[in-house]
């Protein structure tokens, strides 16, 4: 998954409208507030990937040899975290739900955690992002506008 699109998909499920996620340039300087959180958070983490999207920072990196990443807002609050997996650590009833409604094969999957704890599994499918609830609960599908 393009981790800035991934994003996007989600700003829009969320209802945020459309932003698009710009890599930072060089010279361009993330909040300190946001640094320091995300070392607070990430303390072990040293190869770090900005990207702007309008005033929240999304950063990228490997964690436990997963691609991750966290997005903060311009304050430093921790609004999501995003772990890739493999499509076999989806639950059970996600692979089920997508092989019943024959999305086809799950290109990539990742588990979400939001700023309040709650957990969204996600399966990105050829007609897009597949989103599930912890249980693994089908939500919706967001579907990315090029």
């Amino acid at each position: 998954m393009k981790k800035p699109i991934v994003v996007l998909s989600l700003i829009l499920a969320l209802g945020a409208g459309t932003i698009t996620a710009q890599q930072m340039k060089k010279g361009e300087e993330v909040p300190a507030a946001v640094k320091n959180a995300f070392k607070k958070d990430f303390p072990q983490v040293k190869n770090v990937k900005w990207d702007d999207e309008h005033g929240t920072y999304e950063a990228e990196f490997k964690l436990n040899g997963k691609e991750t990443s966290a997005t903060y807002n311009a304050k430093g609050v921790k609004e999501e975290t995003e772990t890739s997996l493999s499509v076999t650590e989806l639950p059970k009833n996600v692979i089920s739900y997508v092989a019943a409604k024959k999305y086809g094969k799950i290109k990539e999957a990742a588990r979400i955690v939001k700023a309040d704890g709650s957990v969204v599994y996600e399966a990105e499918v050829k007609s897009g992002d597949l989103l599930f609830d912890q249980n693994g609960n089908f939500q919706k599908l967001v579907v990315e506008k090029d």
